[in-house]
């Protein structure tokens, strides 16, 4: 019955993180900690497990003499999310 569901994302916080990078070609680390109701710890291990997974791509640049760093999702992130949502559709459609 829960086939196809991807443990990677049963936390609200990854689940968030992914909701948001699949609408946005890239996000910076602030504004998804905004976003998100997150502290920088918390957003900071759920990025680091979604990029070990390859799920997102990190792209760190200077804006002026600050350091932005940014998150999109790979096109393998992408794939295992949306397949993740199918797996979670379906189960509401076999319980309804």
């Amino acid at each position: 019955m829960i086939e196809g569901l991807n443990k990677i994302f049963e936390s609200r916080v990854r689940l968030g993180i992914m909701s948001v990078l699949m609408v946005n070609d890239w996000v910076d680390f602030n504004t998804l900690k905004e976003l998100l109701a997150v502290t920088d710890g918390n957003l900071a291990s759920h990025i680091a497990g979604l990029e070990k997974n390859e799920f997102i791509e990190v792209r760190k640049e200077f804006v002026g003499k600050k350091p932005k760093t940014s998150f999109g999702a790979s096109k393998l992130g992408k794939k295992a999310f949306k397949e993740h949502l199918t797996a979670l559709e379906n189960l509401l459609k076999k319980n309804t």
